[in-house]
């Protein structure tokens, strides 16, 4: 019988964890290239979950569903924390191999999310549909991750990751994963033209170009408000001392009385 919501009770699908990767730049690659990029991005990525004991999850996954220049991929939820970490320093690791030998240099926004999604493994094109997927697609198009991808050097920085708060507050927060919480900062995610925002967090495993600044150890006074005068805010960037990751807030311009 067909599910019509709100009339009647159905099992809740499994928690799945949902890691989506998208390639910028893809579309202005002459389309004769468009397959092999699609081809080399599952290649690389799978390099990187292999490299991080996730060889079961990644040959069998919930689901899989190609975006032509990404995709998402449904796993168990018990290896959240190494998709955190080692999953993207694997990557940008197996990205800055692949770009030192290839014609156009990849990099990857990668988002993840956790919640409940039908799957089934014997055809995993067919499934893992409803709104946590989405959001998780909704993540990967969100201004701050594409904003410090933008400012980033192609030439260093090859991945940019942003998680939900569910995923920081469960397993990041929480100890699970191998990486200190600092290492990650709180953004709004929002994408143009969608009635989207979200709570979610920046992480990049190598930090270059225009990233390179450093907030003072003391936060300043709130500079006085000069409606007639433009407030410019970003790169706003934190780095910790000792930590090989920055954080990068998004770039946004504000003129006074707008909106």
């Amino acid at each position: 019988m067909e599910h019509i919501p709100f009339e009647r009770s159905v099992d809740l699908p499994p928690y799945r964890a949902i890691l989506a990767v998208d390639a910028k730049g893809f579309t202005a690659e002459p389309g004769s290239t468009h397959e092999a990029i699609s081809r080399n991005l599952l290649d690389l990525v799978g390099d990187a979950l292999n490299g991080a004991g996730l060889r079961a999850e990644w040959e069998r996954p919930a689901f899989l569903g190609p975006t032509g220049d990404g995709f998402a991929v449904g796993l168990p939820t018990h290896v959240l924390p190494y998709l955190v970490d080692p999953f993207p320093r694997l990557l940008q690791q197996r990205l800055a191999e692949h770009n030192r030998q290839a014609r156009a240099r990849l990099q990857l926004r990668v988002s993840l999310h956790v919640g409940p999604l039908p799957a089934d493994p014997e055809n995993p094109h067919w499934t893992g549909n409803g709104d946590s997927r989405n959001d998780t697609h909704r993540l990967l198009d969100s201004a701050p991750v594409k904003a410090v991808l933008a400012a980033a050097s192609p030439r260093v920085t090859f991945v940019a990751c942003i998680f939900s708060d569910r995923v920081f507050g469960d397993v990041i927060a929480a100890g699970y994963a191998g990486m200190q919480p600092d290492r990650c900062l709180p953004v709004t995610a929002t994408v143009d033209g969608k009635a989207f925002s979200r709570q979610a967090w920046l992480y990049l495993p190598e930090v270059s170009g225009n990233l390179l600044g450093v907030l003072p150890g003391t936060p300043l006074p709130p500079p006085a408000r000069h409606p007639a005068q433009p407030r410019v805010s970003g790169p706003r960037v934190k780095r910790n001392e000792g930590q090989v990751a920055t954080t990068v807030e998004s770039m946004t311009q504000h003129r006074g009385g707008d909106r």
